[in-house]
């Protein structure tokens, strides 16, 4: 029986990321194909470099959604092997759970997760079933997953748990533990949990249930609150987190991939505690960017200016203060960090220090008065125009009839 990385890494008090921008990405009304489904995890995997399956549990997709799933899930298993930990997502059905294992059969560190109900109202609706029922019936799942392959990991999803009897979960995820289950993921479903009742929920659950129960996060994001709920849980002492790249997942999303690897790995000590050592190789923060860019690419989920971490707004400066004392206003370094250089904006919001700047990453050199000219025509020309950001294709066209005035450049 193969060592399983991912309850290693957490015993550990290493931090495992659940990537869910395959899986529950899908749910956002995205599809990425099969293909990029590879790429992603290898690339996830790569921030992480040798040890990206002791960090990343990818979830590939849901294989019973048709036999096209099924085979991308495949191709994630059999060519993302050994970049990432690849797991396949199912319903707590034994025909779910047995295409599930077979989507994931051979691939090193492979794992399923299988979805159980845990609130009463949950149950009803899934499995037409009390809350006790259904949970029984998941350590059965359990049982037969094992079975199937004892070389695939099996976790259990505890959907919405975030409203059902914490007692309960506690002692079906003992039960569920002893017949061989890896994780045991404690859902806010609907995403409607406050983070006092997050650190709450995981709790009580972890002191009810004992140390041989591995708790894991799925937070959605539907108050706001995916983030601050995600830290919640790792204050509780959980080490495997659900995130998502861009956010994406069912309704408003989740947690951001690139918004917590940055927080863990740059305020660790804030985070998880001053002797924290949460990686075994620490994360490549600069490939989050490329990450990111490509993931939007791919989905067309757009990279906002007020994206954090990799939207197009970090690093850039369009104001006089900020252009000479950027740290002042900002609370990391953009090129240190991520390996974003600064870039100079030109907006109506421009003083002389900016326009001088951007006419000089232009070809231009400008005296005073040529500046004072080109920073009038900047703030009429938004104005003008309705839009704040002027174009370097406008501004160069001016500032060539602004320096060589028989040029006829455009005013």
């Amino acid at each position: 029986m193969c060592v399983d990385v991912v309850l290693e890494s957490a015993a550990a008090g290493r931090v495992v990321l659940w990537e869910e921008s395959a899986r529950d990405g899908a749910q956002a009304k995205t599809l990425m194909m099969p293909g990029f489904r590879v790429e992603l995890a290898r690339a996830t995997g790569r921030i992480f470099g040798p040890d990206g399956p002791r960090h990343v549990v990818f979830a590939a997709g849901f294989p019973a959604v048709c036999g096209e799933e099924f085979e991308a899930v495949r191709r994630v298993a059999r060519e993302a092997e050994g970049a990432v930990s690849v797991a396949a997502v199912c319903r707590g059905a034994r025909r779910d759970v047995e295409q599930a294992v077979a989507s994931v059969r051979g691939s090193r560190h492979a794992r399923v997760m299988v979805v159980v109900p845990a609130s009463e109202a949950m149950a009803e609706v899934m499995v037409h079933r009390s809350a006790p029922e259904a949970l029984a019936a998941g350590v059965d799942l359990v049982k037969l997953a094992r079975d199937l392959d004892e070389e695939v990991a099996v976790d259990v999803c505890l959907a919405d748990a975030s409203r059902a009897d914490h007692a309960l979960m506690a002692h079906h995820a003992q039960a569920m533990t002893g017949a061989g289950a890896g994780l045991i993921v404690l859902a806010d479903t609907v995403g409607a949990q406050l983070p006092s009742g997050c650190r709450d929920m995981f709790g009580r659950v972890r002191a009810a249930a004992g140390d041989e129960v591995v708790l894991a996060s799925h937070l959605h994001n539907d108050l706001g609150l995916g983030l601050a709920n995600t830290l919640q849980a790792l204050a509780a002492g959980v080490r495997v987190v659900s995130s998502s790249w861009l956010g994406i997942a069912e309704r408003a999303g989740m947690v951001a991939t690139e918004q917590l690897l940055f927080l863990l790995a740059e305020h660790t000590a804030d985070v998880l505690g001053a002797d924290a050592a949460p990686w075994w190789t620490p994360p490549d923060l600069t490939r989050l960017p490329v990450v990111a860019r490509r993931v939007a690419d791919e989905t067309g989920v757009p990279l906002s200016v007020t994206t954090p971490i990799v939207g197009p707004g970090v690093a850039t400066i369009s104001t006089g203060t900020p252009f000479v004392h950027p740290r002042l206003f900002q609370p990391f370094d953009p090129q240190q960090v991520l390996g974003i250089p600064p870039h100079v904006v030109l907006t109506h919001l421009a003083s002389a220090r900016v326009v001088t700047a951007v006419a000089a990453r232009l070809g231009h050199t400008l005296d005073r008065d040529r500046t004072r000219a080109a920073m009038a025509w900047a703030k009429n020309r938004a104005y003008r125009t309705g839009r704040a950001v002027i174009d370097d294709i406008a501004f160069a066209d001016y500032l060539d009839g602004l320096t060589h005035p028989a040029a006829g450049g455009t005013r």
